[in-house]
């Protein structure tokens, strides 16, 4: 599996920039960069389980199901994905798994003189890796956006 990183500067405190982050509205805004669709279930609490999804071209939800390994607002967030989400239902095992089982998408917040830089570090396969870097840089900008103006 390849880690990637990804970074952006916000004009904003690091507990505004992960409440935005994670509020259900916003949320779903800045993860529309991935999908037009993107939403999640679950909660953001330590141990939960959460599920994170789009619905495709068929009206089914596919996604992943993933767990909060860490949750530190402000601070840092973890997710570790463990499964995915194939026409709503939850399958934590098997060949379409084992591609993506264990991997991390861990979120860093750091702030110094009203800028907060948010770090995202995310384990990917190689099929993702391109997707990924077009796509996430266009997300953080779209986070951006929405802590700068929600004020």
């Amino acid at each position: 599996m390849e880690k990637l990183q990804f970074k952006t500067q916000i004009k904003s405190s690091a507990n505004h920039a992960y409440n935005i982050m994670l509020a259900k509205d916003t949320y779903k805004q800045w993860t529309a960069e991935f999908n037009p669709s993107s939403d999640f279930e679950g909660s953001w609490d330590k141990g939960a389980t959460i599920q994170f999804f789009g619905v495709n071209k068929e009206g089914k939800k596919e996604g992943m199901v993933s767990k909060i390994k860490e949750n530190e607002p402000g601070r840092f967030l973890s997710i570790q994905h463990i499964g995915i989400l194939n026409d709503g239902k939850q399958v934590t095992e098997g060949p379409q798994v084992e591609a993506w089982a264990g991997a991390l998408e861990n979120y860093s917040f750091s702030e110094q003189n009203g800028l907060t830089t948010i770090t995202v570090d995310v384990d990917t396969n190689e099929e993702y890796t391109g997707y990924f870097k077009e796509t996430w840089p266009k997300a953080l900008n779209k986070l951006k956006e929405l802590c700068e103006s929600e004020k």
